[in-house]
C-alpha cells in the first residue's frame, strides 16, 4: 500500500507542472476578458448618460418647455425610476443635461469614454471654464487618473498653477487640441508654479540642504506634485567644468517630453543670476548627459519668490528655464485661487502686450531694374 501511494505522488507532481502553463493562460484570459467587459460597460453607460442629457435638452429647448424643466424632469424620472432604479432621479437628470452643455461634441465624448467613468465627468462638467474642463479630461485620459487623483488635482487647482493656464487662449486651445489628436504633452502643461509642497513638513528657519533632504524623504509625494512622467536620477549631480565642481540640487528624466530636467531649490527671491547658473547646467547636460533621440535638457528653478516683470524682462517663458515658487505652508484655499487667478490675467496681458508691440516685418525692395 505504502508503494502504491508513492507512485500516486510520483504521478501528481507532473500532471500539476503541465498544468500550470495552461491555468495561468486561461486566467489572464478570464482577467482580460473581465477588463473588457468593465471597460465596455463604462463607455456604453458614459454615452447612454450623454445621449439622455442631448434628448432632454432638445425637449426643453426646441419646445420651449425651460421653464417647466423643473416639473418635466421630475415626472420623467419618476416614470424611469421605477422602471430601471435609482440612477435616474431627478437631480441625475439635470447632471446628464448639463453633461451635455459642457461636452457638447459627442465624437469627444466617446473617445473619452473609454478612460473616463460617469464618475470622472460628474468631477469635471461643473467647473467654470471650457478650457479648463478640455485640460483636466484629456490629462485624465493620457495619465489614466482614478477619481479621487482627480479630485485632488481639481482641488489643488492644476489647471491654473500650469504654465499652459497663462498663455493666450488661443494658444491653450492649439496645446489642448495636439494633446487630444496626437497624445502630445508641451512642457506647458507639465510644469507649474506654485509647486505646493506643504507635505515635506518645513516650518521656521531651514537650509537649502533641509528641503532637499525632505524632499528626498518623501519623493512620492515630491513626484505626484511634479506630475505624471518624472524619473528621479540623481542628488547633488556632480559637474566638472575646468578645474571647478558644480553640483545640480536634483536630477529628473520625463518620459513624454523625451528630456533631462534639472532642478535647483532656492530659499531666497529668484534673483538675474540664478538664470546663468542654470545655463551652465543646461549646456553641460546637453554636451555630456544628453543620449540620442532627446530632447534638449531643460531647467526649473524653484524660488521661495517670484518678480513676474524681472521673469518677463529675461524673457524666460517658453524658454528651456522654467522658474516657479513653492509653498510649504498653504494658504487659504480662496487667497491661493485669487493670488492664481490674478497670475493668469497678468500673464496673458503681458502675452498680449508684447504681440501687440512686436514691429511688422518690412518689405525688401527690390533691386532689380523694371523693364
Amino acid at each position: 500500500m505504502a508503494e502504491k501511494k508513492r507512485t500516486s505522488i510520483n504521478v501528481e507532481a507532473p500532471r500539476r507542472e503541465v498544468a500550470a502553463p495552461l491555468l495561468n493562460d486561461i486566467r489572464r484570459l478570464i482577467e482580460s476578458a473581465r477588463q473588457y467587459v468593465a471597460q465596455t460597460a463604462n463607455a456604453t453607460l458614459t454615452m447612454l448618460y450623454w445621449r439622455i442629457g442631448h434628448r432632454i435638452s432638445v425637449e426643453l429647448l426646441n419646445q420651449e418647455r425651460a421653464p417647466y424643466g423643473q416639473e418635466i424632469l421630475y415626472a420623467v424620472s419618476r416614470e424611469l425610476t421605477l422602471a430601471y432604479g435609482k440612477g435616474f432621479t431627478d437631480r441625475n437628470l439635470w447632471h446628464m443635461k448639463r453633461f451635455v452643455e459642457a461636452f457638447p461634441d459627442e465624437n469627444i465624448v466617446l473617445s473619452l469614454s473609454d478612460v473616463l467613468s460617469w464618475t470622472h465627468f460628474r468631477h469635471i462638467i461643473y467647473l467654470e471654464r471650457p478650457l479648463q474642463r478640455e485640460f483636466y479630461a484629456e490629462m485624465c485620459r493620457i495619465e489614466r487618473w482614478s477619481t479621487r487623483v482627480l479630485e485632488q488635482k481639481i482641488g489643488g487647482m492644476l489647471y491654473e498653477r500650469t504654465a499652459i493656464s497663462k498663455r493666450p487662449e488661443a494658444v491653450v486651445e492649439i496645446e489642448i487640441a495636439k494633446l487630444r489628436e496626437q497624445d502630445q504633452v508641451s512642457a506647458d502643461l507639465v510644469f507649474r508654479d506654485p509647486y505646493l509642497l506643504d507635505f515635506l513638513g518645513l516650518h521656521g528657519a531651514y537650509s537649502e540642504r533641509d528641503m532637499e533632504s525632505a524632499i528626498l524623504a518623501d519623493m512620492e509625494n515630491f513626484l505626484l506634485e511634479l506630475g505624471d512622467g518624472f524619473s528621479f536620477m540623481a542628488r547633488q549631480k556632480r559637474l566638472v567644468i575646468g578645474a571647478d565642481d558644480f553640483y545640480i540640487d536634483l536630477l529628473f528624466y520625463h518620459r513624454k517630453l523625451r528630456r533631462l530636467v534639472a532642478v535647483e531649490l532656492k530659499l531666497e527671491r529668484f534673483q538675474a543670476a540664478h538664470k546663468g547658473q542654470m545655463e551652465l547646467y543646461l549646456r553641460w547636460l546637453d554636451k555630456y548627459e544628453r543620449q540620442p533621440g532627446e530632447e534638449a535638457p531643460i531647467g526649473l528653478i524653484l524660488c521661495a519668490t517670484v518678480n513676474r516683470e524681472e521673469i518677463e524682462v529675461l524673457q524666460l517663458d517658453g524658454s528651456s528655464i522654467r522658474v516657479a515658487e513653492y509653498l510649504t505652508e498653504l494658504p487659504e484655499r480662496e487667497v491661493l485661487r485669487a493670488k492664481l487667478h490674478q497670475a493668469i490675467e497678468l500673464a496673458r496681458e503681458s502675452a498680449s502686450r508684447m504681440q501687440t508691440e512686436q514691429p511688422k516685418p518690412v518689405r525688401a525692395r527690390s533691386t532689380a531694374k523694371q523693364r
